[in-house]
């Protein structure tokens, strides 16, 4: 029996059980994906990965940084991926000491698309895109920040190619021993380029109407249902984010849109990134996005800057279910124990966001060690 319809009651805080899929989440807060650039060689998660997910198994659910369904999807140096044996490996490591921690914990699917460089990609060829429109900005290379360069245009018979590959690498997560897997269709990579018509502008059945905007990734969701069943999928999207230069001359309408399409899926939960990373000050959000969770019937979860007050806030007036935090469990290992002592939070040193060692990864005290 599918147990997603949204709650109101007022008692609901951020310490609240909840059902989700065929799991029991210990508490409503979520740790979110964040890129962190630490894995080993061969994109192969290692032993301090392992310490830094198990740290934070508190969480009501984990969800893993994004990782590349194929050598074509990496975007940036030292991403884990999840699409050879020895990635699997890695990732075992990784549920198996979430889960001796009572954690769930869910791995993010990633195609960077045109968010790349030919220096990341196989055989140095251009990155891949829905249209041939190179986006403003840099790519993070081994070399140092590249400016990007124009990608192919993929061909309809690419896009079969890639929707298995997102199956096999929801296949391959299964066999990491994941509760289950999100979709990455936010933040400006391969499928939210395929939603927006600043970057899509086909003309074949992948492009033009809001249908065939979002049929690529309706069959992801398909294909990956198909391997973990859907209520072990959740997907993300980010409605109002120009990050990496995205843009669409109609968001509310598309993203509407894309949710009423989720509705029947019956997935375990929609995640959706409020805010803009890319915002100028004091601009105007293009439509209110809380609108999305009146269109969504099952579990909605929701990420923007939420702390203690806000995240308990949004849950008693039932504008979602669950809350996502990103930069609070980079320096917070402990958040939940934290959040529920009102105690004092750990600053995080943002110079260590994106790459290195331990430092900054996995040496954030903890309250009963002092922090």
């Amino acid at each position: 029996m599918v147990t997603s319809e949204p709650e109101t009651h007022s008692e609901t805080d951020l310490f609240s059980p909840i059902e989700l899929g065929p799991y029991t989440l210990k508490n409503r807060i979520v740790m979110a994906p964040m890129t962190r650039n630490r894995a080993a060689e061969g994109n192969v998660p290692q032993a301090m990965n392992v310490e830094y997910y198990a740290q934070r198994a508190s969480a009501g659910l984990i969800i893993t940084e994004a990782s590349q369904i194929s050598p074509q999807g990496v975007g940036y140096p030292m991403t884990p991926g999840i699409h050879t044996d020895d990635q699997v490996e890695g990732w075992k490591a990784v549920t198996d000491a979430v889960h001796a921690k009572g954690g769930h914990i869910f791995l993010q699917l990633w195609h960077v698309g045109r968010i790349s460089h030919p220096s990341l990609q196989p055989d140095g060829e251009p990155p891949v895109a829905p249209s041939a429109i190179r986006p403003q900005g840099e790519a993070f290379t081994y070399s140092g920040l590249q400016p990007f360069e124009t990608p192919r245009a993929l061909e309809s018979k690419e896009i079969f190619n890639i929707v298995y590959d997102y199956r096999k690498a929801a296949s391959n997560a299964m066999e990491a021993g994941f509760d289950g897997i999100e979709v990455h269709a936010a933040n400006g990579y391969l499928l939210d380029q395929f939603l927006r018509d600043g970057s899509n502008q086909r003309n074949d059945d992948y492009g033009g109407s809001l249908e065939n905007r979002c049929r690529f990734l309706m069959e992801v969701l398909e294909a990956v249902i198909g391997e973990c069943g859907s209520q072990k999928v959740g997907v993300r999207l980010s409605p109002l984010n120009s990050f990496n230069d995205m843009s669409d001359s109609d968001p509310e309408a598309l993203f509407s849109y894309v949710v009423e399409q989720l509705n029947p899926l019956e997935l375990a939960y929609l995640h959706v990134m409020e805010g803009d990373f890319a915002a100028r000050p004091g601009a105007q959000p293009a439509f209110d996005v809380h609108k999305l969770r009146s269109i969504y019937q099952g579990r909605y979860m929701v990420n923007g800057g939420y702390d203690l007050q806000r995240g308990n806030a949004v849950l008693a007036q039932g504008a979602a279910d669950l809350v996502s935090y990103g930069a609070l469990y980079i320096s917070n290992p402990d958040l939940p124990e934290r959040f529920a002592q009102v105690a004092r939070l750990n600053t995080p040193d943002e110079s260590t966001f994106y790459g290195g060692d331990e430092h900054g990864y996995t040496d954030y005290p903890a309250l009963n060690t002092g922090g």
